[in-house]
């Protein structure tokens, strides 16, 4: 794989000494992980866990999934294994009935584990604007099997039309993918700071976006595939200084030889392939502060007044009758 001679400069800041270590490590093969369905899926299948998931394993090599019918009946969810490190801050961080919002949710895989880690009781509103994805995170949704969730199809800013509804919004938002580079090498290509910068201005705005819906209190869990501090770090500081959020900490293990923040000193979490055993990713857990919401407009720059304008008609259906 061929990487851009400025990616691979930046990289050499971040990770230093071990540049080299970081460089091999994405010339090999990527491994392959799945999550088990705890509600329907097969048994332990005897091969190495992912000791941050307690259903993530690796397999050896990767097997014809299109060809296996416990892959189409949702016994389990291809899912690249940093990825899954959402179950930890979900555990530390909620312990009863919420309502979820996947924000750019398709294909499905961090819903579907959402579905398996959110308390009994809970709703899980997973959201892709694109509507040719949408219907890819819906079969997958369905797969997976669990009536309290729904799929709809808004943009960010919609979704502030339901002021302080969530209690919980995961926002794993488009980024620059660098973390993704040795699964998909040819995206390596498509790379450029001028993306980067883009990529971060965009995470900014859907952020600003979805803001308001988030209730005082509640957790925005903010995630990337990439490496660079624009779209981490940076936008992290954003959230706390700009929006009103505390970054607040997740259990980790040394074993698992995950990497803090890189700059500033909130708590916050990198995987990098040549230290775990899995792929670029970032997460961190934003608590929003008491009386911090951002004022609702709408196209026309207007505070809008009706909360439930433009929203999909399957939420609008669920707030109308919730018992439903």
């Amino acid at each position: 794989m061929i990487l851009p001679a400025d990616f691979l400069l930046r990289m050499q800041i971040l990770t230093g000494a071990a540049c080299a270590s970081f460089h091999a490590a994405l010339q090999s093969p990527p491994p392959v992980s799945v999550r088990l369905n705890p509600a329907k899926g097969p048994a332990d299948p005897g091969e190495e866990s992912v000791s941050w998931c307690s259903c993530g394993y690796y397999l050896k090599e990767r097997p014809s999934f299109t060809f296996d019918p416990l892959f189409h009946a949702g016994a389990y969810y291809v899912q690249e294994a940093s990825s899954m490190f959402l179950e930890q801050a979900i555990r530390a961080h909620v312990s009863g009935p919420v309502k979820c919002l996947d924000l750019c949710a398709a294909p499905g895989g961090k819903s579907t584990h959402l579905q398996a880690l959110l308390p009994a009781g809970s709703l899980l509103v997973s959201n892709e604007i694109l509507k040719s994805r949408a219907a890819v995170l819906q079969e997958n949704l369905i797969k997976w099997g669990n009536p309290g969730a729904l799929v709809t199809s808004n943009h960010p800013a919609e979704m502030s039309r339901l002021p302080h509804f969530f209690d919980v919004v995961v926002a794993d938002l488009p980024c620059s993918g660098e973390g993704m580079f040795r699964k998909d090498p040819s995206s390596a290509a498509q790379w450029s700071a001028n993306n980067v910068a883009g990529c971060a201005l965009r995470q900014r705005r859907i952020l600003h976006d979805c803001w308001d819906a988030l209730k005082p209190g509640g957790l925005l869990i903010y995630c990337t595939c990439t490496y660079n501090i624009e779209e981490n770090e940076d936008n992290l500081q954003y959230i706390i200084q700009t929006l009103g959020g505390e970054a607040l900490p997740v259990p980790v293990r040394d074993e698992w030889k995950i990497t803090g923040a890189l700059k500033y000193n909130h708590p916050a979490y990198r995987f990098f392939p040549h230290l775990t055993r899995g792929e670029g990713f970032f997460l961190a857990v934003i608590q929003k502060q008491e009386g911090r919401a951002l004022p609702v407009r709408n196209e026309k720059g207007r505070k809008n007044g009706d909360a439930r304008r433009n929203l999909s008609p399957d939420v609008s259906h669920w707030l109308k009758h919730p018992s439903d």
